[in-house]
């Protein structure tokens, strides 16, 4: 959840390297950047009622992946997550990047229906929180599995049916679980950003990596295009990355996109990655990436999370 201003596109099913004249990182070289495209037989299935391999005990015999922790979300409408799975953060700080929505831990902004997690970004109730700015303006949530579950490696994914609007800044995405402590501390615990989309946006995602030495707007990233105008909001997606030692894919409904090893650091850069990582959903409104909702932006908007799946081999 940091601005990604150094990009690797990849649209059409072909890589190539694209750095507008505001989203260069200083002291970053596009020698450093590498990519490779191409897909794989599809590992999580599609939608729940379509796929075999949508129960989710085990992976494919050729894949290799075995299931070690997952949230199908298969709870009674109007549930609460699962608290055993999830924590909220709560708050309007800002949380290092000037967004403007304030989480909270209510079902008004996170809740189950048929058999999803639906987050919510609203102007509904948001006068009665103070934000960094003053009085707040929008609600939203932000869950995290931070001490409930981590692993070391292993294959990420969600399907995920994203927001649109200017300002809107959806995301999947993981940090490393040593991040409380003092030689952890943000970015020297690692950030896995799986996926990423600001709202202005519609037809794509980016996914970065952060550590020390390559952090915030100097974050190693790459993006994703649809083809022929088709749009991110309004339909699921299955978002993965594949992380494995020294070694990092991302993947969009099992298209491969991008790969990451340490070769790819800036000179100093240091490979924060070979530790247990925890997982992260929300959706921020405003903020130093996606700049504010305007006129044009209607609320509220919606997150809906089909499932979350995490494998080992």
């Amino acid at each position: 959840m940091r601005p990604t201003h150094f990009l690797l596109t990849c649209s059409f099913g072909v890589a190539f390297l694209a750095c507008s004249h505001d989203e260069m990182a200083e002291g970053t070289s596009t020698d450093a950047l590498t990519s490779h495209t191409g897909s794989r037989a599809s590992l999580d299935g599609g939608r729940r009622d379509s796929s075999a391999r949508d129960s989710g005990t085990t992976t494919s015999s050729t894949d290799g992946w075995v299931l070690t922790w997952s949230d199908e979300f298969d709870l009674a409408n109007g549930s609460a997550v699962d608290g055993t799975k999830w924590a909220h953060e709560v708050g309007g700080s800002g949380w290092g990047n000037n967004e403007r929505e304030y989480y909270t831990d209510g079902t008004t902004n996170s809740v189950i229906r048929d058999g999803t997690l639906v987050i919510t970004a609203t102007r509904d109730g948001a006068s009665q929180y103070s934000c960094w700015y003053g009085t707040c303006e929008y609600t939203s949530a932000r869950l995290n599995t931070k001490g409930k579950f981590t692993q070391t490696h292993g294959r990420l994914a969600a399907r995920i049916k994203i927001p649109s609007g200017q300002g809107l800044w959806p995301a999947f995405w993981m940090l490393g679980d040593n991040i409380d402590t003092s030689e952890g501390q943000w970015p020297a615990c690692g950030e896995i950003d799986i996926m990423e989309n600001i709202g202005s946006e519609a037809s794509i995602v980016h996914a970065t990596i952060h550590g020390t030495g390559y952090s915030g707007s100097s974050g190693i990233s790459a993006s994703y295009t649809l083809s022929n105008g088709a749009r991110f909001q309004g339909d699921f997606h299955v978002f993965a990355t594949e992380w494995e030692t020294n070694n990092i894919r991302f993947y969009v409904d099992d298209t491969l996109y991008a790969t990451r090893t340490p070769s790819d650091l800036p000179s100093g850069g240091v490979w924060a990655f070979e530790h247990p990582f925890y997982l992260l959903l929300n959706v921020a409104v405003g903020g130093d990436w996606p700049k504010s909702p305007d006129s044009t932006t209607v609320f509220p908007q919606t997150m809906t999370v089909d499932w979350v799946r995490v494998y080992a081999r």
